[in-house]
């Protein structure tokens, strides 16, 4: 038998591939990871990916995120991880962190524990201590602080992300890892790739390694770029060259350093597109044409899901007559109805985690319109609230149930439009975020609204449609993967008026017409978009990183 084949691959491809590259570490550096640190779609697709690789094969998979002070590492039954060297002692390494004008070091603890197939390690330092949010501060710290802003993002991003990047390298090199593919994600390590290629103390040992950086989303505020240039040399250790040569809009870019050292995906095919060939890339700085200047060609591949995440019972403590399956032909969806029935009567009371505004009639034949999301310009809110007036003046039988917080000018509005009389028993916003409740509104609503300005995958739309919630989704970026008429709706007309004419489309379809497109849109997912499936398409570019 010819050891250099793999024989555990289960497609003609990989056994193709690992003929002459197999890939046997591989370690994700996030700044998310499911239940554990959350914020958006990055804790799904790493944990979920980084599951879906380790699954019954010989692969190891590593994932190492900050210690944030919200977590508490024991309750969740990590573990000190000793020195390899030291045994009996926590591994401990001071990482430079220097200024222009000083030599700084912090030191970086580490905490481990295995998650099934996947080894997460957390990075013990103090400026990650005192985070009680991933990204931003929070009310809380803002309320002790005069210079701490309530969803301000944290004054020292650029340092937490350059000793995120440099301690998990050097925890590789402490435990002596044999390392593949380091899989980075968004701006905050796309630093990591020019580290291991540029540094001297990093170069020999990750000289067979592979980088590749996933884009989750190249819109303004997501490339944890930096104006001061000196600085950036000083804590990043890398070469004047490199800093002034890898600058967008006259700031230090990790992306654009991503694209330079690295091979660099976003999280689905047309988004790609759109950075690299279209207008929608002035929502970035213009950084995919850019990358194009420079010859650097953006990968696509769109994320999967798990649909084992979203079982069909959604309501605690209720009867089997509101479980309901989608995927079963022979379901009517009764328990679907019942589930509205139970939402709808529950946004008179109290939700757990979330402040309510308004209510919902109690009349089972409306139709029910969802969204679940962040609320923003992005995700197109502000088409949707300038639609409703026009929408419920023209469909008396519509009302709509919001979940989501964000910009405060938009929670505000929705808050108003909540007591007006025209609305009053047919919009409910429910301000915040709770999954279950999120779960519970996917498994009521008819129809989910995407009116995304931009998108670079989309998740939710997945999610609302694995509970029979057909989307209604501007075509744009991920949400392309929606097939108007066979699995929701798609419209190109991002206005007010054009989300109206889509939902008006949406309501006229037929009960057996809509039964078909449910039944559809859960058999598309299981065929092309679970992870074990998409997961390949990763494999693949792992291969193509490496040296």
């Amino acid at each position: 038998m010819d050891s250099s084949v793999d024989y555990t691959a289960t497609r003609y491809e990989d056994i193709r591939f690992t003929m002459t590259r197999q890939i046997r570490s591989i370690w994700m550096i996030s700044r998310e990871y499911g239940e554990l640190a959350g914020a958006g779609g990055i804790k799904d697709m790493v944990c979920q990916l980084s599951r879906a690789l380790g699954a019954g094969t010989a692969r190891s998979v590593s994932v190492v995120i900050p210690l944030y002070g919200f977590i508490d590492p024991e309750k969740h039954g990590f573990l000190p991880l000793e020195d390899p060297l030291a045994p009996g002692k926590p591994l401990c390494i001071p990482i430079n962190m220097n200024q222009p004008d000083r030599s700084i070091r912090e030191e970086a603890g580490y905490y481990y524990k295995q998650d099934g197939q996947v080894r997460l390690y957390l990075v013990d330092a103090v400026r990650f201590r005192e985070k009680k949010s991933i990204y931003t501060y929070t009310t809380e710290e803002a309320q002790g602080s005069e210079w701490k802003k309530s969803s301000a993002g944290h004054h020292d991003y650029f340092a937490m992300n350059v000793l995120h990047q440099k301690a998990s390298l050097e925890l590789m090199i402490a435990l002596g890892a044999k390392v593949d593919v380091i899989h980075c994600h968004d701006g905050h390590t796309g630093l990591l790739a020019a580290l291991i290629r540029e540094k001297s103390g990093y170069i020999s040992y990750f000289r067979g390694t592979g980088c590749l950086v996933t884009i989750h989303n190249a819109g303004y505020g997501y490339h944890q770029e930096i104006a001061d240039i000196p600085y950036a040399v000083s804590i990043t250790g890398l070469p004047v060259r490199v800093v002034e040569s890898c600058q967008l809009e006259r700031k230090f870019d990790p992306l654009l350093v991503a694209g330079v050292y690295a091979l660099v995906n976003t999280v689905s095919e047309n988004y790609a597109r759109e950075l690299q060939e279209t207008v929608q890339d002035s929502m970035t700085g213009w950084l995919g044409h850019e990358l194009k200047r420079r010859h650097i060609v953006l990968e696509g591949v769109t994320n999967g899901i798990d649909p084992r995440s979203f079982p069909p019972k959604v309501f605690p403590g209720v009867a089997e007559k509101m479980h309901f399956d989608p995927a079963d032909p022979k379901d009517t969806l009764s328990g679907k109805k019942r589930c509205k029935n139970e939402l709808v009567r529950l946004t008179g009371g109290s939700f757990h985690r979330v402040a309510g505004y308004g209510r919902l009639s109690g009349d089972s034949d409306m139709v029910l319109l969802t969204y679940v999301g962040r609320l923003n310009e992005q995700k197109g809110v502000d088409i949707l609230l300038d639609a409703l007036p026009q929408l419920f003046a023209a469909t008396p039988g519509v009302q709509m149930l919001v979940l989501g917080s964000g910009w405060t000018e938009i929670e505000d509005r929705l808050v108003g439009m909540t007591t007006l009389e025209a609305f009053k028993g047919r919009l409910c916003y429910l301000r915040g975020y709770d999954p279950d409740l999120a779960n519970q509104i996917f498994a009521a609503g008819d129809f989910f609204v995407l009116p995304s300005r931009f998108e670079p995958c989309g998740l939710t739309d997945f999610m609302a449609q694995l509970y029979g919630n057909l989307p209604i989704a501007h075509l744009v970026g991920g949400l392309v993967k929606v097939i108007d008429g066979k699995t929701g709706i798609g419209y190109d007309d991002n206005s007010a008026r054009g989300l109206v004419d889509a939902i008006e489309r949406a309501l006229a379809l037929s009960d057996k017409k809509k039964r078909r497109m449910q039944l559809r849109a859960v058999q598309t997912i299981h065929e092309r978009y679970t992870w074990s499936k998409v997961m390949h398409k990763y494999l693949d570019l792992y291969r193509k990183s490496m040296p």
